[in-house]
């Protein structure tokens, strides 16, 4: 209200100001006068009805009220605020990352990481005896073949006889060398014949020599023309005693005493001489008393090896028998493939039951100072370097150990030296296994150890 009193006071002011200062005409303003006070009316209609509208419309937006500006230091404080906080929250969600990927890697590692079984070995009480295989041989064994080229006339001797040194075996027929003999035979004549005239006429030009009547080149001549005939002869001599010791061959005698264990010739068959490709192996002999028997001594026992010991070697076809031998020799050195020292033992065989080429068992006196240990026959691994086992170390990581094999039980071996109760063999071992790989373990039921160390 105090609003429209103001107003209306100030608009007729200005009207009366209006009329006051105005410089029309007289005339002009009382003509014009009705219709401006008309035009006045109007105007204050119009601002009256504005106001009454004014007053009836809802209130508008309030103007929010004035802050304070904030200090310099306070906002820098509200900036870094939430600068620190948007730094925290990007960490925060790195850090989230990273430890997902470092979880996923983690992950895929134990996955790649292959997952092996264990056992440990078995420890065996030590035997008084040491029991190896053993191959029974010949002592001296030779094949027999032609000295000289012809057909097989006769043999004399077939397989499993007994012979002695010097026994006639077969005999050859050799038509071509006769004739070859003869020739010779013939040709050393002639040579012969031809000396003799040579030295008749170096001596008669030696004779005219000295009373002038020849030249010394032609004395020179006929002298080295004797010496010519004289190794012609020389020559011819050698190819006769050739030609008669292949005539010798004819003839095939034993070398040694023994047995014969093969015969491959039959009467009117075609002998080739020598043992290359056209050679034909006639005989086989074989010394039979002593027999060798060779076996292969683990590494183990080898210091236990002497030459000159007493031991005894069995055989399956004749069972609770043994037969007594001595050790010959050894090789003195450790083979590096199998880790084994070769040892003969030798065997008297007087009535020839022992047969060359069986198959028997050596008894060793060693004492009882060898530690041994069984493992199961699937944890071996066959490579290049030899027999050898995965040992899982202390952290995880595979181990390759040589190893000495003693005996085979089948689901078992024998092992002497290479691996201790304590360690932790893998069984059924991959072929990809590599030394130094790491492995995870999985521990072994108790009835699976006990069937693996069976």
């Amino acid at each position: 209200m105090s609003v429209e009193n103001e107003t209306k006071p100030t608009l007729g002011d200005a009207q009366q100001s209006g009329q006051a200062g105005s410089t029309r005409p007289s005339q002009q303003s009382e003509k014009e006068q009705p219709h401006a006070l008309g035009a006045q009316a109007q105007r204050d209609e119009e601002i009256e009805e504005i106001q009454k509208r004014s007053r009836h419309q809802p209130p508008g937006i309030q103007k929010p009220p004035e802050v304070p500006p904030a200090p310099p230091r306070k906002a820098l404080m509200i900036v870094g605020v939430l600068v620190l906080v948007l730094l925290i929250a990007g960490a925060l969600t790195l850090w989230s990352h990273m430890s997902h990927e470092r979880a996923l890697a983690k992950e895929t590692e134990i996955e790649t990481v292959p997952t092996v079984a264990v056992v440990h070995p078995l420890s065996e009480k030590p035997d008084e005896d040491l029991v190896l295989p053993g191959s029974l041989q010949a002592f001296e064994e030779s094949p027999i073949y032609a000295r000289t080229s012809g057909y097989l006339v006769h043999w004399y001797k077939d397989i499993g006889s007994r012979v002695t040194k010097g026994e006639l075996l077969a005999k050859i027929d050799t038509p071509e060398v006769d004739q070859e003999l003869n020739q010779s035979r013939a040709a050393r004549l002639q040579i012969v014949a031809q000396m003799e005239l040579a030295k008749i006429s170096a001596d008669r030009w030696e004779n005219l020599r000295k009373t002038d009547s020849v030249s010394a080149q032609e004395a020179d001549q006929q002298a080295s023309g004797y010496k010519q005939s004289q190794a012609n002869l020389a020559a011819a001599d050698a190819n006769v005693r050739r030609l008669e010791q292949l005539e010798g061959f004819k003839e095939v005698y034993a070398p040694f005493s023994g047995v014969l264990t093969k015969r491959n010739v039959d009467p009117g068959a075609l002998i080739n001489a020598g043992a290359g490709a056209a050679g034909r192996e006639l005989f086989d002999l074989a010394r039979v008393d002593p027999l060798r028997v060779y076996t292969s001594v683990p590494q183990a026992y080898a210091p236990f090896i002497k030459v000159g010991a007493k031991t005894a070697v069995t055989l399956q076809e004749f069972p609770g028998q043994k037969f007594y031998g001595t050790v010959a020799r050894t090789a003195e050195a450790i083979d590096p493939t199998t880790r084994t020292l070769l040892t003969e033992v030798d065997v008297p065989n007087k009535d020839g039951r022992l047969l060359p080429g069986s198959f028997g068992e050596v008894h060793f006196a060693v004492g009882n100072g060898v530690n041994k240990v069984t493992v199961p026959v699937n944890a071996m691994l066959f490579r290049t370097e030899g027999a050898q086992v995965a040992v899982i170390g202390p952290d995880s990581k595979v181990q390759l150990r040589p190893i000495n094999i003693g005996r085979d039980y089948g689901a078992t071996l024998e092992v002497l030296g290479g691996v201790s109760p304590t360690d932790q063999v893998v069984i059924n071992p991959p072929d990809s296994l590599e030394d130094g790989q790491q492995v995870n373990v999985a521990q072994p039921s108790a009835n699976q150890q006990k069937g693996s160390g069976s």
